[in-house]
């Protein structure tokens, strides 16, 4: 079982760092270069894909926090608008977040004419890297706990009914581990020609899936644990909903 701990800022000289933003920091960074490269193997010019993916991340963060403040706390913020702007207090929804950056990242490209799925493919080498990164933040600061077990990659939590060895599925953790494998996944199948949009399909239904079980692994008994809507999560909903769309559009792209 994973020690109890929290890493949530590395002190530089007089100046805090926040874990969490360093680990998305860092996390977007590499899936970008390493989408860049991929870019310019698919024939989008590398500068035209740094200059949309920077704005498309701005859009996705957006849109992260949005759907974090309708479907997760929206009684909360109806009494504290303020609190919309302050980021720094925590609050993003992952699944919001992609949701965000493929609305935008539709038009940005049309309006930049722009093959929409060279792109979305040539982003899907660097996505599961990058989110690997990122989850690795939320493990290191534990703000995605399970409900209580005793399973190996649980982080422990002591005092818990009185029981040592016990402790809680973190996931965080199983978010990140998911993201290698899927990466993985994508490494093992660059070289095979594929239809456009292959991968990026490919990477949001190797992901819907479990996140949509996952899901039923996070704690409903703590203050703040993810809201419910007939027993199911926002993120359950929204990985039913990516799920039909990538089969409908694997579908249609195949015939």
């Amino acid at each position: 079982m994973i020690p109890n701990f929290s890493w949530t800022v590395i002190q530089l000289g007089p100046i805090p760092i926040q874990v969490w933003g360093l680990c998305v920091a860092i996390g977007v960074l590499v899936g970008l270069w390493l989408g860049a490269r991929e870019a310019v193997r698919r024939g989008v010019k590398k500068e035209l894909f740094w200059d949309s993916s920077l704005w498309i991340v701005v859009a996705g963060f957006i849109g992260a926090r949005l759907s974090h403040v309708l479907f997760y706390e929206p009684a909360f913020f109806v009494k504290n608008p303020l609190e919309i702007l302050m980021v720094w207090h925590g609050g993003m929804s992952s699944l919001g977040g992609f949701l965000g950056a493929a609305i935008f990242g539709v038009w940005y490209l049309r309006r930049k004419k722009i093959n929409i799925w060279k792109y979305a493919d040539a982003a899907a080498f660097g996505l599961p890297i990058g989110w690997m990164i990122g989850r690795s933040g939320c493990f290191l600061i534990h703000d995605h706990p399970g409900t209580l077990t005793d399973f190996a990659l649980a982080v422990r939590e002591p005092g818990v009914l009185g029981e040592e060895g016990f402790g809680r599925h973190d996931l965080g953790l199983y978010d990140a581990i998911l993201a290698g494998i899927i990466a993985l996944a994508v490494l093992a199948l660059r070289k095979k020609k594929k239809f456009d949009g292959y991968f990026i399909l490919l990477i949001a239904g190797l992901y819907a899936v479990p996140r949509f079980f996952l899901d039923y692994l996070r704690a409903s008994d703590l203050s703040g644990s993810d809201a419910r809507y007939a027993g199911l999560t926002p993120a359950q909903y929204a990985s039913v909903i990516a799920l039909v769309f990538v089969l409908y559009m694997w579908y249609k792209k195949r015939k």
